[in-house]
């Protein structure tokens, strides 16, 4: 060992800087009164110890708080090191996390670590810029402050009432008692319209999935104007000719941190699945297309959505829309330059997006961030070489025709409507979507064209270009069970007639327990049966497993099988194709995004 430690001395520049004395202990230069740690016999004030398994018995220990980087980086040299300790601090990149007491199945949480600075001041509208490193061994036991948000959908959040700009934090959990488990990552995008939600909201508890061996990341990212406003000036000022897409960077910000930290929670960099719903799989899907996040994910799941949408109206902006929108937002704000936007304190950006909102639910084609449209990139396989899996709900248009559209005996009725939008193709989209014999089924045709329009044909674009490649494997679902005791509409909990946008969530985290509801025992088994498929895939890029039916790989065209996830848990052949190829030949008469 002696030497080993002169020889790495010698060999690193770095070493070459620091004496190790004949009983492996190593100083800073010129300062013997800072051990920086020893092996043997311990001296001096020991702060921590972690056992190294590669030299049996012997201890590493870090004796100065001050000097905890240099000592973290060298924990590099010993590959297999162990988790510390119960009760031992855990190093990152920025310090040290104080360890958190495992529950009753040996999950550890910890909260509110922050992946970046705050982007505030000269921050905001820029790239997430690494967090700064800390002195103290950093608690981690509370959630870190949601990013500045409306409460239009109510308190969705209840655990966690802070709201600031300072907002860049993460939470894992882990089952692992040792780094070497190198377990898979589970790292989650929360949806949102990418205006609203956290990673600290009870649906995304992620105990019960870490049991079944994997470690969970959630994250916050900016959100609304804060995280999507593009602008010419913003633009001029990039060194890029872009903006528009910080809520992506902090994404790829907090993908980059589980790279080079998440082995001292015991998960393997190698093996991360970003799973997502809503506009998380939006943004997933723009991630899959995005040059910055190659390699930082070998797997991608995505509920209920998909950015293939090629027109604004559904899918991602054009830079120039989104300069357009920031324009007027400049304008309702009362600011003439970036710098008069950054003086702007967040509540009264935030109150100035409450009165002028801006869609963002869909990202930006900033030629950056995101190089090109991708219903234009998927169609050429462009996109990043990951197995995926995705699917969506049967009735995902209820909810936004509940909230967003108004009917009436002064309003449009529903045929006039199609035939406003879709003009020359209003009898095929009449034929697709038939009007009822009353108004109530005039609504429910809608709720299905609305819930095309805006989830399903995204999704399933995504799907089917995806899977035109015979590797890696892409696999399709359809969930269609509504959970007993939703209510038929309301904001928190987010409920909707049929099965709604976002049902699926209290099963697919195994996470029934945060509602009072009366669950059956089909619910709880469709709980842990979709679960573990969303498991086993971010294990080994296949969902099944033993004891499961078995799930097919998704072929295009029209031959693909579908898993169904409901009561009945069972593959089916594909439904509605038809609509989805409608959409497919409609949007391609409109022209390329």
């Amino acid at each position: 060992m002696r030497g080993f430690f002169r020889q790495a001395a010698l060999d690193d520049p770095y070493l070459r800087s620091l004496i190790c004395d004949a009983n492996i202990r190593m100083h800073v230069r010129g300062r013997p009164d800072i051990l920086l740690f020893s092996f043997g016999r311990v001296t001096g004030e020991s702060v921590r110890q972690i056992t190294v398994p590669k030299f049996q018995g012997d201890r590493m220990t870090f004796v100065n708080p001050s000097f905890r980087i240099i000592a973290v980086a060298a924990l590099a040299i010993f590959p297999g090191s162990t988790l510390a300790r119960s009760g031992e601090p855990l190093p990152v990149e920025s310090g040290l996390i104080a360890d958190v007491a495992a529950d009753a199945s040996g999950v550890r949480g910890f909260k509110g670590i922050p992946y970046a600075s705050p982007p505030v001041g000269d921050l905001r509208w820029k790239r997430a810029v690494p967090a700064k490193p800390w002195d103290e061994v950093r608690k981690a036991e509370e959630w870190g402050p949601r990013c500045m948000q409306s409460n239009r959908l109510g308190d969705i959040d209840p655990l966690n009432k802070r709201m600031e700009e300072d907002c860049l934090y993460l939470n894992v959990w882990t089952p692992a008692r040792s780094s070497s488990e190198k377990l898979p990552v589970m790292f989650w995008i929360h949806g949102g319209s990418n205006n609203v939600g956290s990673g600290s909201q009870p649906d995304y508890d992620g105990a019960n999935l870490a049991k079944k061996g994997v470690v969970v990341v959630t994250i916050n990212y900016r959100l609304d104007v804060f995280g999507f406003l593009a602008h010419p000036e913003l633009t001029a000022e990039s060194g890029a000719n872009s903006s528009g897409n910080y809520g992506l960077l902090d994404q790829i910000a907090a993908l980059q941190w589980v790279q080079q930290n998440i082995s001292a929670f015991g998960g393997d960099s190698g093996s991360v699945t970003v799973f997502g719903e809503s506009a998380g799989a939006f943004d997933i899907s723009l991630l899959m297309v995005s040059p910055f996040a190659k390699g930082l994910f070998a797997r991608a799941i995505g509920e209920s959505g998909g950015a293939l949408t090629p027109i604004p109206a559904f899918g991602p902006k054009p830079l120039r829309v989104g300069e357009q929108d920031g324009v007027k937002f400049a304008k309702e704000l009362g600011v003439s330059s970036v710098a008069e936007f950054r003086a702007k304190s967040a509540q009264e950006v935030l109150q100035a997006a409450i009165k002028t909102p801006i869609v963002y639910g869909f990202g930006v084609v900033d030629g950056y961030v995101v190089p090109e449209h991708p219903a234009k990139a998927y169609a050429q396989g462009k996109q990043h070489e990951v197995p995926l899996l995705a699917g969506w709900n049967t009735d995902e248009g209820t909810l936004f025709a509940a909230r967003l559209v108004k009917w009436g005996p002064d309003l449009p009725s529903y045929t006039e409507r199609i035939r406003t939008q879709f003009k020359d193709h209003a009898e095929e989209v009449l034929k697709l979507y038939p009007p009822g014999a009353t108004a109530e089924d005039d609504k429910r045709s809608f709720a299905e064209l609305f819930g095309d329009e805006l989830i399903a044909y995204g999704n399933w674009a995504w799907i089917e270009r995806n899977a035109t490649r015979p590797t890696p494997p892409t696999y399709r679902y359809y969930f269609m069970r509504r959970p007993p005791g939703a209510p038929e509409l309301s904001v928190n909990p987010l409920a909707a007639p049929g099965v709604y946008h976002a049902a699926e969530l209290y099963y697919a985290w195994n996470n029934l327990q945060i509602r009072d509801w009366p669950w059956e025992d089909a619910d709880r088994r469709l709980a842990d049966v979709m679960s573990t498929y969303w498991v086993n895939f971010a294990k080994t890029g296949n969902p099944n497993g033993s004891g499961l039916p078995e799930w097919p790989i998704y072929k295009p065209g029209g031959s693909g099988q579908v898993m169904q996830l409901g009561k009945e848990i069972a593959v089916r052949g594909e439904q509605r194709r038809d609509r989805y190829e409608f959409f497919d030949a409609y949007y391609q008469k409109l022209g390329s995004p």
